[in-house]
């Protein structure tokens, strides 16, 4: 499995790279790993859904 570090993610992703460490933190992006102080995520991991905002189906 191929890595890329959270900053490449943050940009991918359109937001900060401190929200992506909060969100690989939280175990919310599968297969992350933490070395030293970085974040390597899988270079196919997707955008976690945000939880605020449910989608409203009644």
């Amino acid at each position: 499995m191929n890595f890329v570090p959270s900053a490449v993610k943050a940009e991918e992703w359109g937001i900060s790279q401190r929200r992506v460490a909060i969100l690989c933190k939280e175990g919310r992006v599968p297969g992350a790993e933490l070395v030293g102080n970085r974040w390597f995520l899988p270079t196919d991991a997707v955008k976690p859904e945000d939880p605020r905002k449910a989608k409203k189906n009644e």
